[in-house]
């Protein structure tokens, strides 16, 4: 019987060949779209489970009252290290301070290379279950080791067997190599870490960290932490909720600081904090593809459904032969689900060359390094028993329609389906094309959102900025001498140093206090130390008062705001007004917001001062007048020959600012692509269908033809049916895309209107799109010979 069903299964596939390709080409589209969301979702799911000890790690955070609102932190104070020590040594295995991931200089003979690493404490290894190469994961108790990751051992040595070999560490310091781990993988928080160095060496390198070590006000560390076993993580949050709260001075206690542990399972997806709640954060978007993909998958099942269901006139004599001679309703449900299996499977395989040819370019787009599991036995199965649903969906509406029928009406030929017929096809049509509506209306939202931001004022001028990170104190040493050196030349108009990037403030402060500032109100500024040259450099504008002077001594003492401090003081006119920080600063003037952290929150009340000591980076602006390539040729020799040991390494400003729009830019293109298959699995079914209502309403068309109705009226009258669906399910999907857009867009501070256009736009296509997927068989038909169709009558 089997064997029976199968023939006649690829008999009905091959004698329907419109209705077989635009099935199995829609069931592909819709498998090969929820098997990609699927790999996505997966790996978004299992981030950071490669470390054993993952539902027992978290990191210290905590949430501080600032100008009237709660605002929350991984930065804490480094006393904060010792008091865990002493009053909670049972409740955590380990208590891990860490420095920030930052890119250091690794050398061995003459070879240098760049790789990011961190400073920590010597349980970190333990804690996040590396797997050692070669070495011990105790080797970070002796200060003047560190660890390696494999590909850093092998981009330096060439091999991994390199226990005991001493590195040069940015240029200054010897660390000896105690052990290689292996790489950790691209979906964990610490992918980028390909070293690891002592906190107790770093200590002792850093005169500012010792000055830290009692200093409950200066938050500038990370502290990570693993429970004990028989430890409840969310017990031992509300436990050391006040411990930095009883121990700060009167002063900062207006501060409110509150500390919880943030477990290392909602790192990834649970990112976002808004008045010290955790509200969410990627996981929404993991919903929302999931949703997508499901969607997708169904209008495909539609497709399915309408087409198995429009041909019932066709298949119904045979339904009703087979039941003559005995064939039970039983049998026939399970012959029709096997034709929809058998679409299924063979979709299936299709789907998977599909996702195995695009993985590249997904991943590019997507920022992952996914990969098909063809050896994980879950992959399959997860494949298998998915299809398996995707069949039955598919085939259930058919399979219980079409066996539904009474054999005396099919045999006798008074069986018609009837108007009545054709209505769930068409609520299944509506579905389609309103999914395919709120895709295409969500992606223009989303670019539009993410076009007004890009064009928000960024208060200085990015255009020839480029920024060099210095590894070593060579730059600094040799500052003035470089700076003539690159303006003499005339491929550089100005340089200068600060200790923070233009797109980032690495240092904030609560220490400062101006005249009338209300004693219970909390400050929270960021600082950046710049050379006098950096307003110059970079192009910030002025709306009172002057810029640093490097003639002026007494500019040591003076600061530059921006418009954002101002407002947050509350003075009126700033310039010449004393600020205490440490000690009395005067206001030398005030800038335009610059744009340093996240474009799509209001600028950050910051100051600027003049300082001594070495910048993290070095911002150059290159002559508009020179050509790009032989500038920076020029500058990196200019730069090699006062720091050779440090790497030319540079990044332009305007592709700096655009790197903060990536991820929004990565989510709608994502949605685009989806928005566009959807549409494309929506237009094969609407191909179909009009290629069975064209051949169904052959005969009628020759009538009207014979009694003189034109082409064009006679598209008209056709194309109306498909186009009032779509203007059905515009009407239902315009509101809930708005309303779901609208909540979308709450999070941005800085936010775009959801203007009429889109709608129309919208609404428009998808029209246009229906009327020329359809247009192809309502013509054919309609300007055929009347004669060949009427000759039977």
């Amino acid at each position: 019987m089997i064997k029976s069903f199968f023939r006649i299964a690829v008999r009905s596939f091959f004698k329907n060949k419109v209705q077989s390709f635009v099935n199995i080409a829609g069931l592909t589209a819709g498998m090969f779209v929820t098997i990609l969301i699927g790999l996505w979702i997966f790996d978004e799911l299992t981030f950071d489970k490669y470390h054993r000890n993952y539902h027992q790690i978290a990191q210290v955070m905590q949430n501080q009252y600032m100008g009237g609102t709660t605002k929350t932190g991984a930065a804490i104070p480094r006393p904060l290290e010792f008091e865990l020590k002493k009053n909670f040594e049972h409740t955590f295995k380990h208590i891990v301070m860490s420095s920030w991931k930052w890119g250091h200089l690794l050398g061995v003979g003459g070879k240098t290379i760049k790789q990011s690493g961190v400073f920590m404490d010597s349980g970190a290894p333990d804690m996040l279950g590396l797997r050692m190469i070669a070495g011990s994961r105790n080797a970070l108790q002796d200060p003047s080791s560190m660890l390696l990751s494999e590909s850093a051992a092998k981009a330096l040595f060439n091999k991994t067997d390199i226990v005991g070999q001493t590195i040069k560490l940015d240029a200054r310091f010897s660390l000896k190599v105690a052990g290689v781990y292996e790489d950790l993988p691209y979906n964990t928080t610490f992918n980028d870490v390909h070293f690891i160095a002592p906190w107790a060496f770093y200590v002792t390198t850093e005169r500012w960290l010792k000055e830290a070590a009692d200093n409950w006000f200066n938050n500038s560390f990370q502290l990570f932490v693993q429970l004990a076993d028989n430890a409840d993580m969310q017990q031992v949050s509300h436990e050391i909720k006040n411990v930095k709260l009883n121990k700060i001075n009167k002063d900062e206690r207006q501060f409110k600081p509150e500390l919880f542990l943030h477990p290392m399972e909602r790192w990834h997806l649970y990112s976002e904090f808004k008045e010290g709640r955790n509200t969410g954060g990627r996981v929404e978007y993991v919903w929302l593809f999931g949703i997508i993909g499901v969607f997708v998958l169904f209008l495909a099942c539609i497709n399915f459904m309408n087409l198995s269901t429009a041909r019932s006139e066709k298949r119904a004599r045979e339904v009703g032969v087979l039941k003559s001679i005995g064939c039970d309703r039983k049998t026939l449900i399970f012959q029709f689900f096997g034709e929809s299996m058998l679409l299924a499977f063979l979709a299936l395989v299709l789907a998977l060359f599909l996702v195995y040819l695009s993985l590249p370019a997904f991943n590019l787009i997507a920022d992952k390094k996914i990969v098909i599991p063809v050896a994980d036995v879950f992959f399959w199965l997860s494949c298998i028993g998915f299809t398996f649903v995707t069949g039955i969906v598919a085939g259930s509406y058919p399979a219980l329609y079409l066996s539904s029928f009474k054999p005396v009406k099919v045999l006798k030929g008074t069986f018609r389906t009837g108007k009545a017929a054709a209505i769930p096809r068409k609520v299944l049509v509506v579905i389609q094309f309103s999914v395919s509506v709120m895709l295409i209306i969500g992606t223009i939202v989303v670019f539009r959102q993410i076009q007004l931001t890009r064009n928000r004022p960024i208060g200085y001028s990015p255009a020839g900025l480029i920024s060099v990170t210095s590894y070593t104190n060579d730059i600094h040493n040799h500052f003035d001498a470089l700076r003539n050196e690159l303006m003499g030349s005339g491929f550089v108009v100005d340089m200068a140093e600060s200790n923070s990037p233009l797109t980032g403030i690495n240092s904030n402060s609560s220490g400062l206090t101006w005249k009338g500032k209300d004693p219970n109100m909390p400050a929270d500024f960021g600082t950046v130390g710049v050379s006098h040259s950096f307003g110059n450099t970079v192009g910030w504008q002025f709306k009172d008062g002057r810029d640093f002077s490097g003639e002026l001594a007494t500019d040591s003492s003076v600061l530059i705001i921006n418009e954002a401090a101002v407002k947050y003081m509350g003075v009126k006119n700033p310039v010449g007004e004393t600020l205490h920080w440490g000690k009395d600063y005067r206001i030398a003037g005030v800038i335009k917001d610059m744009v340093m952290q996240s474009p799509y929150e209001p600028s950050k009340p910051t100051v600027f001062y003049l300082r001594d000591d070495p910048g993290e980076t070095v911002t150059l602006r290159i002559n508009p007048s020179k050509g790009i390539k032989e500038s920076l040729r020029f500058i990196e020799g200019i730069y090699k020959k006062y720091s050779p040991e440090s790497p030319f390494e540079y990044t332009f400003a305007d592709a700096e600012y655009g790197r903060k729009f990536e991820g929004e830019e990565r989510i709608g293109r994502l949605a685009g692509a989806f928005a566009v298959l959807a549409i494309f699995i929506s237009c094969l079914g609407l191909f179909g269908m009009a290629a069975f209502t064209a051949e169904q309403r052959t005969k009628e068309i020759g009538v009207r033809k014979v009694l003189g109705a034109t082409v064009l009226q006679l598209w008209q009258m056709m194309s109306t049916d498909f186009a009032r669906l779509v203007i059905i399910s515009f009407c239902i999907a315009a509101p809930l895309a708005y309303w779901l857009m609208d909540m979308w867009l709450q999070k941005f501070s800085f936010r775009s209107d959801i203007p009429f256009w889109i709608f129309l736009l919208s609404g428009s296509g998808l029209l246009l799109v229906t009327l020329l997927t359809t247009s192809a068989h309502i013509i054919r038909v309609a300007v055929s010979n009347p004669v060949k169709s009427l000759r039977s009558e």
